[in-house]
């Protein structure tokens, strides 16, 4: 068995390693691009549910997502940083 770093990172790192803002990850959250539960999830120990989650995002899943879309859906690739 070989552990390997976590994909799951916060809001602000996935943001960050993915190349697009926080409200981009956000938007596409609340559209549908990025799945409950496969992409993001609600972050453990969060004492702000259920009115102001705090969301982590599994960074490999997300970035299979953006490039299905990015071949599906010309409008979301204006959103991604060059």
């Amino acid at each position: 068995l070989v552990m390997t770093e976590s994909q799951w990172f916060s809001e602000k790192e996935a943001s960050n390693r993915l190349g697009i803002s926080v409200a981009t990850l956000k938007l596409w959250r609340e559209v549908g691009y990025l799945k409950p539960g496969t992409h993001w999830r609600s972050a453990p120990n969060d004492e702000s549910l259920p009115w102001k989650p705090n969301v982590i995002y599994h960074l490999r899943w997300c970035k299979e997502g953006i490039e299905y879309w990015k071949n599906k859906d010309a409008a979301l690739s204006h959103h991604i940083a060059a």
